[in-house]
């Protein structure tokens, strides 16, 4: 199994999230973000977000924050999202090839399968795992785990060291793609199984 990050691993969020976050964030005076801003925070919950942009710790006010979010994101900010190039045909080749690819997201899940549905890509993926309020990435795949969806040997792919974190503390390997918001350093400072520098790459994946 090969699970796949979708935010800076699949597609870019940026225009989407950036024009969704202001949205909330106009919503209680606060200065907008430039777009360098917003991709900063690519990866991470939606809540962490808020409270890591704001200072915001309170649950409600957190709460407040992330509805009016999804306010502009379930309207129109999933379909700002675009594919990365050459994320399509490497999918449809590992598809082809019997790869059994998931994607596990920070994202919830409606949005994620939405975004996917979009560019044609929902197809190629077992099942589509996303995060909500309060969840971190690596719980999300210890319940995957759990739950015998995500065997031993699978393969976790991000752009974040998030990702990376998540898929050592549930001993799987990782793979970094170098093309997202996260930084190289960042990322092979989490010593990947695999590092990416295009989608055509993953094809060196072992089945």
């Amino acid at each position: 199994m090969v699970l796949f990050d979708l935010d800076g691993t699949l597609t870019d969020p940026i225009q989407g999230m950036w024009r969704s976050l202001n949205f909330a964030l106009s919503w209680i005076g606060f200065p907008s973000l430039t777009l360098d801003e917003a991709g900063a925070h690519i990866g991470p919950p939606i809540d962490q977000t808020f409270t890591r942009i704001t200072g915001l710790s309170s649950p409600s006010d957190v709460s407040l924050l992330v509805n009016k979010y999804r306010e502009r994101y379930a309207d129109i900010g999933y379909s700002e999202n675009s594919v990365y190039p050459g994320v399509a045909d490497a999918l449809a080749r590992l598809h082809e090839r019997g790869i059994s690819m998931a994607v596990c997201t920070s994202k919830r899940a409606d949005f994620a399968e939405r975004i996917l549905e979009l560019f044609a890509l929902r197809r190629h993926f077992e099942f589509v795992d996303g995060g909500d309020v309060g969840i971190e990435k690596w719980q999300q795949i210890a319940a995957l785990r759990a739950s015998d969806r995500v065997a031993d040997a699978s393969l976790m792919i991000g752009d974040r060291a998030t990702d990376l974190v998540a898929a050592r503390r549930n001993s799987l390997k990782a793979g970094a793609v170098l093309w997202g918001y996260g930084s190289s350093s960042e990322l092979l400072a989490e010593e990947p199984a695999y590092v990416f520098r295009a989608p055509g790459e993953w094809l060196q994946i072992e089945s």
